[in-house]
């Protein structure tokens, strides 16, 4: 590893006591002073390189505080490539021209089908679905990644039936005449996704290959951190392969669920030992998943105030109900702090919000402050409960990237309270009360790339990217650029405990930057969805060149 000065461009640092520098040497990997070039150049021997930035932009790596590697790994490596704004009629269109290459009774798995698709599906297009895929059994997992559009030829599979009861915590969805239509929801998706990776041959392979696919894709976004939020056993000892093989390249903290989760697996106590023993220099499984609710597309998540009534039978007065009993969940953290393990939990309404908050209060009375807390996804929060996370120590874990309007915000607006609406993403305000806020892709949630520079050029705008989709939401919590790019740098590497590691330009952290092809500090806000990673380095290594 050479030792090397990079100069000649605009540096921003994401330190806020320097936030712009000259010049920064790299040495053995980390960097070693930044400031002023002739300062820097004497921090080096005088045959250190010089990385010409040629006039650019350079920044630390980004860091990802919510991703899916697996999941989103195997997406682009192997399966079908399905858009949210894709009806039945192009989905089956897909379907059919994907299966046609496949061996006889062969899986068609891919995804992602948007919300407002799911929301109206009926029994006729699961017979729209079969037909198109030739009696292959099919798994197409949705925009929120907590429900499935599975056909005939996979209910048969997993032995579903009309007369199947549902599962504890999932369902199969039917019609109103009680004929399934091949939704599942939550629980129910772990036997469909537990059938699919029974038919691979070379399971270990397919992670190998999803897990590295995974890592490769976020280094060409600029990620060199990211906290993997869903890691079971397999993807923990893929993980520590990769590292010991050299070819781990980024930072990755592992959230193991505490209980039962969409993949299935062992979960809990059990998988946490598996965590204890598959550290490695750049795997840190240090975080226990907690799921307190679902999604309000289901009318899943837990609320404080009752969800639209759309049909005389509706329950006006139906909140959605939380996964965990608030006594368990507190008993189950104050256990979880005594194993020295932090805590990312799953909430989508601002009930499920709540519920953690009260439980945090209390595990902070019993154990003190030493256990790290986030809250995912915050897209719902009570104005009551705003300065709660400053108070607590709580990160805002704000993932995924739907702080403007979407097909996923016009399928929840039409479930959530309007009042609840309204106040979606209070990011803003949660900045401005004292919390690290801190941004995630949720990849492949939402959308088929971990692209980080949509999300935090909306975090700017509020608005759409595509000019054909107007309005912003909730514009009042836009943000600027500089609190943006602290969301994506320093902000969640201090959140997952790696802020004496990465995260900023300064001294002693490692030499994980990217350069890009506009400043983001001069673009206009409009375009900096438009930006591109020109080169990643980790730990002073060139990772990726466009």
């Amino acid at each position: 590893m050479k030792d090397f000065i990079v100069t000649n461009g605009r540096i921003c640092t994401s330190d806020p006591e320097q936030p712009f520098v000259e010049a920064f040497s790299v040495v053995a990997g980390k960097i070693r002073t930044v400031g002023a070039l002739d300062e820097v150049r004497s921090s080096v021997t005088a045959v250190a390189e010089v990385v010409d930035l040629e006039g650019r932009f350079a920044m630390p790596g980004l860091v990802d505080v919510h991703a899916h590697l697996g999941l989103g790994g195997r997406q682009l490596a192997f399966e079908l490539q399905v858009l949210p704004s894709d009806g039945v009629a192009e989905i089956a269109a897909k379907v059919r021209e994907w299966q046609s290459e496949l061996k006889a009774g062969q899986w068609v798995v891919g995804g992602i089908v948007g919300s407002t698709v799911m929301d109206d599906l009926t029994h006729h297009d699961l017979h729209t679905l079969d037909e198109a895929a030739d009696g292959h059994p099919v798994l197409l997992r949705d925009d929120t990644m907590h429900n499935r559009w599975v056909n005939s030829a996979a209910f048969e599979i997993l032995g579903i039936s009309e007369e199947s009861p549902d599962l504890e915590g999932g369902t199969f969805v039917r019609d109103g005449e009680g004929r399934l239509n091949g939704v599942l929801t939550e629980l129910a998706c772990s036997p469909a996704e537990a059938a699919v990776l029974d038919a691979i041959d070379n399971v270990a392979d397919f992670h190998t290959k999803a897990i590295g696919t995974a890592v490769q894709t976020l280094n060409s976004y600029g990620v060199t951190a990211v906290q993997e939020s869903a890691t079971m056993d397999y993807a923990l000892r893929t993980l520590r392969d990769l590292d010991e093989a050299s070819d781990l390249t980024a930072h990755v903290v592992a959230s193991m669920p505490a209980q039962p989760f969409l993949e299935e697996g062992i979960t809990g106590e059990e998988l946490y030992r598996v965590g204890d023993e598959n550290h490695s220099d750049h795997l840190h499984p240090t975080f226990a998943k907690y799921v307190l609710d679902g999604v309000p597309m289901t009318r899943t998540a837990a609320l404080v105030n009752p969800y639209q009534c759309h049909h005389p039978d509706d329950d006006p007065n139906f909140t959605g109900e939380p996964l965990w009993d608030r006594d368990e969940l507190i008993a189950s953290l104050l256990a979880l702090a005594d194993h020295g393990l932090n805590a990312k939990l799953h909430a989508t309404g601002d009930g499920a919000v709540r519920m953690i908050l009260d439980a945090v209060e209390m595990v902070r009375k019993e154990r003190g402050w030493d256990t790290r807390f986030h809250i995912a996804h915050v897209e719902y929060v009570h104005d009551d409960d705003l300065p709660r996370f400053a108070q607590l120590q709580v990160v805002p874990d704000a993932s995924p990237y739907l702080w403007f309007p979407s097909v996923m915000q016009e399928s929840m607006a039409k479930q959530v309270p309007v009042e609840t609406f309204e106040r979606s993403w209070p990011l803003r305000r949660l900045i401005e009360s004292g919390a690290l806020v801190s941004c995630g892709s949720d990849w492949p949630c939402a959308a088929p790339t971990p692209d980080p520079w949509t999300g935090l050029a909306t975090l700017i705008t509020r608005a759409n990217p595509a000019p054909e989709v107007p309005g912003q939401l909730n514009a009042g919590e836009a943000l600027t650029v500089e609190q943006a790019v602290a969301a994506f740098t320093r902000n969640p590497a201090q959140a997952m405990g790696l802020g004496e590691k990465t995260g900023m330009l300064r001294p002693g952290l490692s030499a994980d930057f990217i350069v890009l092809d506009r400043d983001l500090f001069a673009a206009e806000p409009a375009h900096l969805h438009e930006t591109t990673v020109v080169k990643t380095y980790f730990e002073g290594n060139l990772v990726y060149e466009a």
